[in-house]
This record gives structure tokens, sequence and C-alpha cells, in this order.
């Protein structure tokens, strides 16, 4: 995975955002800081951290059942751990391709198209979860009182979050329980309010429901929501035992809502591991809750490194003993988006 001019501007904009976040921040600070933080309680965070990928592991097993029958959990744990590393040393986010390619090499019934279908699932609930937290967060009457953005109350966009989350999960259930039915209402609305686009905006919906179709069961539909539910109540947790050790006095419900300004801010292109968007996006949405840019960086990088080591580790030792490369990523990568 050769880097180009396209890397580089990722890793030019993670190294300007990493220095935006440490300006006017004496480094000298943020070690006193971390040096009279609660030690067990910052060493259980990234530990608590690190189990997310269980949950991410467990609940793909779920999406894929319907398309590969049961697959045992240690090949989907390894894979997840590697396409975690990837993710952590590779630019593009290469680790999706490589999480789906090194289930492949352990479940060889399974196509590598299949897998990576699977993870558009995956995070198509990622962000559903991720966001009706974030604007729960926002209602908590703990929440700052007095911000406004585009002229409504916080309370006002949260609700109207809330209520377009719902109006997703549903839209992305009747999408799998009535896939016929919805797919003839797009075509009928699509050919006569859009009709250049239609064909292109029917193929759309077509794959968004391809997709989703390994949930027809609605109780798979519901046991892939509970496993996302778990998997972003466990790293809300993380971060918030890290908000305890450095001494921030917010409630629980800041680590639901930074959770979400971060998944938002690392969406840009950026250096892997997203150094420098994770602190700056922490630092932003911590800043909300009247925390300072000590305190806040102090957390940042600190709770960002060690959550980033296990997991990278992990995945590298697994990456390793399977025999992997990332010349032979790169081709079957390339194979792939041929065919």
């Amino acid at each position: 995975m050769k880097v180009d001019w396209k890397s580089g501007l990722g890793f030019a904009f993670s190294a300007v955002l990493l220095w935006w976040s440490l300006k006017g921040v004496n480094l000298g600070d943020v070690w006193s800081v971390l040096r009279t933080s609660n030690v067990l309680l910052f060493a259980l965070s990234p530990i608590v951290g690190t189990c997310i990928f269980p949950l991410r592991a467990r609940r793909w097993r779920t999406i894929l059942e319907p398309v590969a029958g049961r697959i045992a959990f240690g090949p989907l744990w390894r894979s997840t751990a590697i396409g975690m590393m990837m993710n952590n040393v590779f630019p593009f986010r290469a680790g999706e391709f490589a999480r789906a390619f090194s289930l492949t090499r352990e479940v060889p019934r399974l196509p590598v198209t299949t897998a990576l279908g699977s993870l558009a699932v995956d995070r198509i609930f990622d962000a559903i979860v991720i966001f009706a937290m974030m604007f729960a967060a926002m209602l908590d009457p703990r929440f700052p009182s007095g911000v406004t953005l585009a002229g409504r109350t916080v309370p006002q966009l949260a609700q109207f979050g809330v209520a377009a989350m719902l109006v997703l999960l549903v839209v992305c259930y009747a999408m799998v329980m009535q896939a016929p039915r919805v797919l003839s209402i797009v075509r009928w609305f699509a050919h006569r309010v859009l009709p250049r686009f239609a064909d292109a905006i029917v193929g759309f919906v077509e794959n968004a429901m391809g997709g989703l179709a390994v949930l027809r069961d609605g109780r798979r539909f519901l046991a892939v929501l509970g496993w996302a539910i778990a998997h972003w109540v466990v790293n809300a947790l993380a971060m918030y035992i890290g908000f305890v050790a450095v001494g921030m006095d917010i409630p629980i419900s800041a680590a639901f809502f930074l959770q979400g300004v971060v998944a938002l801010a690392v969406a840009v292109p950026s250096s892997p591991g997203f150094f420098g968007v994770f602190e700056l996006s922490s630092v932003l949405g911590l800043a909300v809750y009247g925390v300072n840019d000590k305190l806040a960086v102090s957390w940042a990088l600190a709770y960002h490194l060690l959550s980033f080591i296990p997991i990278t580790i992990i995945g590298a030792v697994y990456f390793a003993r399977l025999g992997l490369s990332v010349g032979t990523l790169s081709g079957k990568r390339t194979e792939v988006a041929r065919s």
C-alpha cells in the first residue's frame, strides 16, 4: 500500500490539526495533569475501550449468518483485530478491506465481496446508534444551556436529531422487511419527480437494500441493533472512566456526546489512527462542557495513545500468524476492484 500524494495530504492535515490542538497548551502542564491523574482508572479506560472490538466481531457474526451460516467467533475476532490494526497503521481505512479479506482466508466459503457488503451494514448501524446517542445526550438536563446553532437551541436540535435517527431506523427496517414495496414506491416517486435521475436513484436504493437484506429476520435486525448499542455504550464508558481519571467534573452523557463529535470528525481524510483529528475534535467537544484546553488535551492525548496500542499489537500478531502481507492485500484489493 503505497503512500501517494493523497496519503501525504492526510498526514499533513493531521499534523496541522494536532498542532492546532496543542497551540497555547504548555506540554509541561499536560504532563502535570497526567502525572497527578488516577493511574488505575486511566489503565482501566483503554482496557474497557478494547472490549468494543470483540463486541463488533460478535455483531458481525449475526450480520453474516444468513449468507454464510454460523461462523466461529475466533476468525471474526481475529479479522476484526487485523482490520482495526490496519486502520491504525495505513491510510484510507485500509483496515476495512483487510478485515473482510482476512476473514475469507479462515472461512474460504465466504466471498470477499459478501464480507465487504456485510461491513456496509455494520457501518449503517454504527451511524444510527452513535448519532442517536449523541442527540440523546444533548437532551440531558445537565447539557450546557444557552448554546444555539443556526438560530435553534440545542434541545430543539437534539429532538430533531433523535427523531431523524428513529426515522432512519424505521426506514432501514422497512427496506429489510418490505423490500419489494419500498422499491416500488421509490421507482414511482423517482420517475415522477426526478425522471432524469430515476435509474440512478432506483439503482442506489436497490444496492442499499441488497446489503440490508441479510437482516430480513426481524429478530436478527434487533439483535444487530442490540450489539451495536452495547458496543457504543462500552466505548462511551471507556471515555468516561478517562474523564474521571484526569478529574473532569462532567456527566457521563458527555461521553455519548463526544463520541458523536469524534465520529463526525474522523470521517475527514487524515493520517492513520486519526491523530490530530481525534485530539482537536475532543478539545472542541469537551469545550461545550466548559472543560479547559489543558485538561481536554491531556485526556485526548493519553486516551488516544493508550487505546491505540492494545488493538494495534493484537492485530499485528494475528496478521503475522495468518501469513498475511501488505502486498497480498494490495493485490487482492485491486483484483476485487476490477471484477
